[in-house]
C-alpha cells in the first residue's frame, strides 16, 4: 500500500495532477463569471423596479400596489443569483503553492520514513488520497486489493495473504531444540536462518514461549529428570528437611546429582540412596526434619 502510494506521488504524477487542477479552477472561474453576470443583471433589475416604485404617484395605489410586488420579486431574484454564486466561491477547491508541493513530492519517501513523521500522520496522508480499500481472498496464499482513490481511480493489486501463523519448520526447530537450547537462544537460531513469526516479525523469547504454549512443547522442560533422578525439592520432601540443606551435599560431591538445563539439579535416587540419607538425617545434630507430608495433597500430617 505504501508502494502504491509513493508510486502515485512522484513529481511527475503530481506535475499531472496540477496541470487537471488548473483546468478545473479555470472551469470554476467561468463559472463564477456567468454567476457573476447574473447576478449584476438581477441587481439591475432590482433597481430599475425600485426607482419605478419610487417615481409612482401616491394617489395611484393600486400602479403603486403592483410595482411593489415587482421590486419584491426582483429582490428574491437578487438574493437567489447571490446565493448561487456564494456557493460556487465556497465549493471551489483551495490549491495549495505549486512549488511547495513539488519540494514535497521530490522528499516524500524520505519525509515517510522520517523518524519525525508518526504512525498518525501516515495514516492521515493515506486517508487523504485513498477512498476506500477492499481486499478479498484468492487463495489461501494470495490476496486481491482493490484501491479506490479520492479522484475516482482505482488500482488492483494481488499480494501474498500474512495468514499469521509461525512457519512450520520454525516449530519443528523449537520441539528439536527445546531440551538443550533456552528460549532465546532458539530464538537467536531462527533469525539466523531467516525465519521471521506469521507475523513477519523477528523470534524474541515471548513468541517462543507462544509456540511452545500453543502447541503443547515443552514437557521435559518442566520435569528435567532421567528416570531414576529425583529433583531437589522432592530429596526434601523425602527427608523430611529444608531445600536449602541438599545443596552443600550435591557441591561437596556427597550426593551425587546432575545439572540440567536452567541450572537444575537432578539428583540419583534409588531406595538404597534413599536409606542412606534418611539415616543421615536422622542422625544428624543441626538438620530438623520438617512434619510428615501428604505427598499427594502436599498437607501436612
Amino acid at each position: 500500500m505504501v508502494d502504491l502510494l509513493l508510486a502515485a506521488l512522484t513529481p511527475e504524477q503530481v506535475h499531472l495532477a496540477l496541470a487537471a487542477a488548473d483546468e478545473v479552477h479555470h472551469r470554476h472561474q467561468r463559472s463564477h463569471r456567468a454567476a457573476e453576470l447574473a447576478v449584476e443583471r438581477a441587481r439591475n433589475e432590482a433597481d430599475r423596479a425600485e426607482r419605478a416604485f419610487s417615481q409612482v404617484e401616491p394617489e395611484n395605489r393600486l400602479v403603486a400596489r403592483s410595482l411593489e410586488s415587482r421590486w419584491e420579486a426582483k429582490l428574491a431574484a437578487l438574493a437567489q443569483a447571490e446565493t448561487v454564486l456564494a456557493d460556487l466561491i465556497a465549493a471551489e477547491p483551495a490549491l495549495p503553492e505549486v512549488a511547495r508541493l513539488r519540494e514535497l513530492a521530490r522528499d516524500l519517501p524520505a519525509l515517510w520514513q522520517a523518524p519525525t513523521t508518526t504512525a498518525k500522520d501516515r495514516k492521515r496522508l493515506l486517508r487523504t488520497l485513498i477512498a476506500d480499500v477492499t481486499v478479498r481472498h484468492v487463495d489461501d496464499a494470495r490476496a486481491h486489493i482493490g484501491v479506490r482513490w479520492h479522484t475516482g481511480a482505482v488500482d488492483q493489486i494481488t499480494c501474498d495473504r500474512r495468514t499469521n501463523r509461525n512457519p512450520t519448520r520454525a516449530i519443528e526447530i523449537v520441539r528439536e531444540l527445546l531440551d538443550v537450547h533456552s528460549d532465546a537462544e532458539i530464538a537467536e537460531h531462527l533469525n539466523s536462518l531467516g525465519f521471521t513469526t506469521g507475523n513477519c516479525r523477528p523470534f524474541t523469547v515471548n513468541s517462543i514461549r507462544h509456540i511452545r504454549a500453543q502447541h503443547a512443547i515443552g514437557s521435559r522442560r518442566n520435569n528435567p529428570t532421567e528416570p531414576g533422578e529425583i529433583t531437589v525439592p522432592e530429596a526434601a520432601r523425602f527427608l523430611g528437611i529444608h531445600e536449602a540443606a541438599i545443596y552443600p551435599w550435591i557441591r561437596s560431591a556427597e550426593m551425587t546429582a546432575r545439572q540440567a538445563r536452567h541450572r537444575r539439579w537432578c539428583i540419583a535416587w534409588d531406595n538404597d540412596i534413599e536409606a542412606y540419607w534418611k539415616q543421615r538425617v536422622a542422625t544428624s545434630s543441626h538438620l530438623k526434619r520438617r512434619a510428615n507430608t501428604n505427598y499427594e495433597t502436599g498437607q501436612a500430617v
